[in-house]
């Protein structure tokens, strides 16, 4: 019996192991993107701790499990698009129908953003139609992850390992693209400290923050920075959280404000006000539009 006793003991210790080793061990993918992370990122923390952020808490964001270099959605930046927006779809009887059952819906936030900032709620809500389609499209976006992967292209490695990963087909040319991962990775780590210090303050896990591949958040879908400078509490729950309509109408109409937003202003200095949030001609004339429209 003692033979048998054993072998049934040994088989128990090699399906233990098996499992063990099943759940321990990540997919092939993950693996690879935590592999990376930990190299492209260690230079990227020690700056940041050097800025003054707490290593302890720096550590713990970058160890964690779904924090990775983001080459697909940061590979967006550097290659050809042939794409365009529609902007005019959103000008639909459709559309605009949905827009007043939304402005209806948050009548109390709007009244009271048009009250302390002086705002036309038909051009908040213009504006988050054309950003999310009322907060229905938000992002799907890692933002610790984009901004991460962003600000670590100061380093050769990263970036080196980035154009690598962009389709030769489509990406720029050599120059260009290291002049534009020069641009955009002192842009993006600038990003990056404001959003870190944005959940900081608001209690905010930043490692489930969602939004676009540019880094930009919330139903406002404004960017770190302008969170800190802009974002308002709509709500009064004593947090700023753009997935919140209350606090991303309060958030607009201050945005707007500050470039120059008064009431009964004219359709040529509303366009240089709204510029400011999107600079595009045909974002800036489509925003006007779809505001007049939801007026009736």
């Amino acid at each position: 019996m003692k033979p048998i006793v054993l072998q049934i003991a040994k088989f128990h210790m090699v399906c233990a192991l098996v499992l063990a080793l099943f759940w321990l061990t990540p997919s092939p993918a993950v693996s690879k993107e935590k592999i990376d992370s930990k190299v492209f990122f260690e230079e990227l923390q020690q700056r940041l701790i050097a800025d003054g952020f707490d290593a302890k808490l720096i550590q713990e964001i970058y160890a964690d499990q779904n924090v990775f270099f983001e080459s697909r959605g940061v590979s967006l930046y550097f290659l050809h698009n042939e794409a365009s927006l529609d902007y005019n779809k959103m000008t639909k009887k459709s559309w605009i129908r949905e827009g007043r059952v939304y402005m209806r819906e948050q009548a109390a936030a709007f009244e009271a953003a048009e009250k302390k900032f002086g705002v036309d709620p038909n051009v908040i809500a213009a504006i988050i139609l054309v950003e999310t389609k009322f907060g229905r499209y938000v992002g799907t976006r890692s933002i610790i992850n984009t901004l991460s992967t962003m600000a670590s292209l100061t380093e050769a490695p990263p970036r080196e390992y980035l154009w690598g990963k962009l389709p030769k087909e489509r990406r720029f040319e050599r120059n260009k693209y290291d002049q534009k991962a020069d641009r955009k990775s002192q842009w993006a780590y600038k990003e990056l400290k404001a959003f870190i210090t944005y959940t900081q303050q608001h209690k905010i896990d930043p490692i489930n923050v969602k939004g676009s591949y540019a880094g930009a958040l919330g139903i406002a879908q404004f960017m770190p920075s302008n969170i800190l400078a802009y974002g308002k509490d709509g709500n009064g729950d004593g947090r700023i959280n753009l997935f919140e309509n209350a606090d991303a109408i309060h958030s607009i109409a201050s945005y707007l404000k500050h470039y120059g937003w008064k009431p009964g202003i004219d359709r040529k200095k509303a366009y240089k006000v709204v510029y400011h949030y999107n600079h595009s001609k045909y974002y800036v004339n489509t925003v006007l539009k779809i505001s007049e429209l939801l007026k009736g």
